[in-house]
């Protein structure tokens, strides 16, 4: 089965997170959780769910993954400003592998300067930075452009888990 990359930090939309993990599990996947340091555990913003950081983003490679998720909530906005996180999420995006971004995920991808000439959705306060970063921002529950798969919110989860997961196979 797959081997997922899941870049996170503190202040995560918890639901953006458990839902697709367990989702993912359950279907065999294995699950490596990257953030800023190893060994840490973070929390989501509203529940507070406990997750361990497996690898800090300096210490893995893009071979090492079949796909990557990026949880929404305050998360994206805190790992934007590490360099290794971003080059990570470039190297990703550039490497054809599959992306799973959702709510305030496409921060990263801005940061990282992957969207231009992109289909992307995502929240509704990053649509203008959606367009500024040249990306063509569609306002539906699941946007699916090559390897990039993104949903608008929480409220998107049961079509977002379901793209992804068919992306997975």
């Amino acid at each position: 089965m797959s081997k997922v990359a899941v870049v996170i930090t503190d202040m995560f939309e918890d639901s953006e997170y458990t839902q697709p993990a367990e989702a993912f599990k359950k279907a065999g996947h294995q699950l490596i959780h990257v953030g800023l340091k190893s060994g840490v555990t973070v929390k989501g913003e509203k529940q507070g769910t406990p997750v361990k950081i497996d690898k800090a983003a300096q210490e893995v490679k893009v071979g090492d993954f079949d796909a990557l998720l990026i949880p929404g909530g305050y998360s994206p906005d805190k790992l934007r400003v590490d360099d290794h996180v971003v080059r990570f999420v470039k190297e990703f995006v550039e490497s054809g592998k599959p992306v799973c971004l959702i709510c305030h995920a496409p921060q990263l991808l801005i940061t990282a300067q992957v969207l231009k000439g992109r289909k992307i959705t995502g929240w509704k306060s990053l649509i203008q930075d959606i367009k500024n970063a040249g990306a063509e921002f569609i306002d539906q529950e699941v946007v699916e452009d090559g390897n990039l798969i993104s949903s608008r919110s929480p409220a998107d989860l049961s079509a977002f888990i379901r793209a992804c997961s068919k992306k997975l196979k």
